[in-house]
């Protein structure tokens, strides 16, 4: 078996027999799915009829590829003389140890900062009183160089993020089903997203820039733990239980005899149900936060790879019918429908 492909749904019957299981879906996870078992045990009861058997769901899809992730960005050429003569700039040590052997092997978060710090003196120099001490042929080239820089700002800003492992560990398919008390977005991830989007912009937007020496703690932030991951997780686990919890209220309604037991409660404010319905709107809350974080930083380029804009469509959408949210909200409202259409039939 495979273990990074384990579902957590098998969890409860197979978490004595093996370690690797429980690594996989994790101790939370087992603890999530357990909640919605006991919802679907008191609802067979309810029904009269034995629970269903716990089915498994599928793993997330795969991030794409690095180089499936990236876009192009041509080389900006310019001699050693050239640059030379821009020294006043203070850019001369800056592009040589971006071309050194080192420089050009940099994580993705490195060469992001070098073309924020080439952007920034750049037009730090065009601003001050060095192109008046330019040639003309030197200060057209500044001009250049600085303009081309501007237009390739959104790219280096995208590479530097999709390019890094820390954004794609955030969401592996080596994962977990968050735990019930864990459903919220980490504060730290959340900062870290906010700070990336700002970086992102805020350079062309006249927005204040925020430090760029953070950048590497806020991507550990994301590498402490995949939670993009374990959300997307949570709500296909979330979204097959409560089509397997709806099967049984249209089991019941299929009968002859429908109402041989009293008719449903309507929502989940018994006792009884209350802790799987307040897990369902804390995780449907968490979800709605995450993704419209995300969004922002999955839309820095108009025409993004097209690998990246399939994945986010397929998974990370909030409309589309297939993507983790809306399916769970669909199943969760026709659940909720299903209730009532018990209660109706019944009361």
């Amino acid at each position: 078996m495979d273990w990074r492909r384990t579902r957590c749904g098998l969890a409860p019957l197979l978490l004595a027999g093996t370690g690797a299981l429980l690594a996989a879906c994790g101790q939370g996870g087992a603890e999530s799915d357990a909640l919605l078992r006991d919802y679907q045990q008191h609802l067979a009861s309810q029904l009269d009829l034995a629970p269903p058997p716990p089915a498994t769901p599928d793993n997330i899809g795969a991030f794409p590829e690095r180089r499936d992730r990236l876009v192009d960005i041509p080389e900006t050429r310019a001699g050693l003389l050239n640059v030379y003569a821009l020294r006043e700039c203070h850019i001369t040590t800056l592009v040589a140890e971006r071309n050194s052997a080192l420089g050009r092997v940099a994580p993705a978060s490195q060469q992001w900062r070098y073309e924020l710090t080439l952007w920034e003196r750049l037009n730090a120099c065009l601003e001050s009183d060095v192109p008046e001490r330019l040639g003309e042929a030197d200060l057209a080239r500044l001009e250049s160089l600085a303009a081309t820089k501007s237009e390739q700002l959104p790219a280096a800003a995208w590479n530097g993020l999709f390019g890094s492992e820390e954004w794609a560990g955030n969401f592996t398919r080596v994962s977990a089903v968050l735990p019930p008390d864990a459903l919220a977005p980490p504060a730290a991830q959340q900062d870290a997203l906010d700070y990336l989007h700002a970086l992102s912009t805020a350079p062309l937007s006249g927005a204040r820039r925020p430090d760029p020496d953070a950048l590497e703690s806020h991507l550990s932030a994301l590498r402490a733990r995949p939670y993009s991951a374990e959300l997307l997780r949570t709500l296909m686990l979330a979204t097959q239980r409560l089509e397997e919890a709806s099967a049984l209220i249209q089991q019941a309604l299929a009968r002859h005899d429908a109402c041989r037991t009293p008719a449903l409660p309507t929502g989940f404010d018994a006792p009884e149900t209350r802790p799987a319905g307040d897990w369902l709107a804390a995780l449907e809350q968490a979800a709605d936060s995450w993704l419209e974080a995300l969004t922002p930083l999955f839309t820095l380029l108009d025409s993004p790879p097209a690998a990246v804009a399939h994945y986010r469509e397929s998974w990370l959408s909030t409309t589309e019918p297939g993507a983790p949210l809306p399916a769970f909200r669909s199943a969760l409202e026709e659940h909720r429908a299903l209730r009532e259409a018990h209660a109706e039939r019944c009361r």
